[in-house]
């Protein structure tokens, strides 16, 4: 049986002009089209290849040999390639985005960001994405207290925390206590297990020991003034989203690097930015 939303290998039955139809081989009454773009002129009938299934923008069954950065029951973190009026459609790699309708988001998701879904059918069979994981995810995670595990935020409870998909599998909570106040849904976390609850979820502790990041940030801060003449358009006011896709840390980590530049007087603060002393 043919499968949306799976890699599967199937046989080809018959090349047409539009392209080669392609069954499991049970029944050839059962076919999906992979378009002649994406048959090669070596292709013959009874040859098994590789595809992916899926619908296309009219809800047809077609094939491609294009590889998805996500199969039916997974998890991804793919990116927002655009928002409309029915949701907002990611980039999974394929020719046609795949849709997050807005009744499976857990908050308002904004272009251009990363967000950790999984694929699943709705009642038409079409693949969707959907934010709402929290009973996908799994207990029992393979870490005790104290180890460092990482993992993508993918939900915010401002009276209870960050929620993290640990290893994009099992169950992970910051507290709020605990949370940096830019920590942002899509985010990927580096984090120490700090109890392991009766329930088999991990509280986890973004936080410990900060202090020992400092000197990293400070350095990374220092080689991109380097690369930027002296000059860095960011400052208390920047998106956390710019901190984190430009310099790869979150911006409370930003401010703390920051703080210690400018005590050992390495850097000013200007309206427009970061300048190096002595640049």
């Amino acid at each position: 049986m043919i499968t949306v939303g799976k890699v599967q290998i199937l046989k080809i039955e018959r090349i047409t002009p539009i392209g080669a139809y392609l069954s499991d081989g049970t029944d050839e009454k059962d076919v999906v089209l992979l378009p002649e773009k994406e048959v090669s002129r070596n292709s013959r009938v009874g040859n098994e290849i590789e595809v992916f299934v899926y619908r296309d923008s009219k809800d047809r069954l077609i094939s491609t040999m294009r590889e998805p950065k996500i199969q039916l029951g997974e998890f991804a973190v793919l990116k927002v390639a655009d928002v409309t009026k029915v949701g907002a459609f990611m980039d999974w790699g394929l020719e046609k985005d795949l849709l997050l309708p807005y009744n499976e988001q857990t908050m308002k998701v904004l272009k251009g960001r990363d967000y950790l879904v999984n694929l699943y059918t709705d009642k038409s069979d079409r693949l969707c994405a959907t934010m709402k994981i929290y009973p996908l995810l799994k207990v029992g995670a393979p870490y005790k207290v104290g180890d460092w595990v990482e993992g993508y935020v993918y939900q915010i409870n401002p009276e209870i925390g960050a929620f993290v998909a640990i290893d994009n599998l099992y169950h992970g909570l910051i507290l709020t206590k605990d949370a940096n106040s830019d920590i942002h849904c899509g985010e990927k976390v580096h984090a120490r297990v700090a109890e392991l609850r009766n329930d088999g979820k991990l509280v986890l502790s973004p936080n410990k020991k900060a202090y020992k990041e400092i000197p990293k940030d400070a350095i990374m801060i220092l080689t991109k003034l380097n690369e930027s003449q002296g000059f860095l358009p960011y400052n208390d006011k920047t998106d956390a989203y710019i901190i984190k896709k430009e310099l790869d840390m979150s911006k409370s980590s930003f401010k703390r690097a920051v703080g210690k530049l400018l005590k050992e007087k390495k850097i000013k603060i200007t309206e427009r930015g970061i300048e190096k002393n002595g640049k």
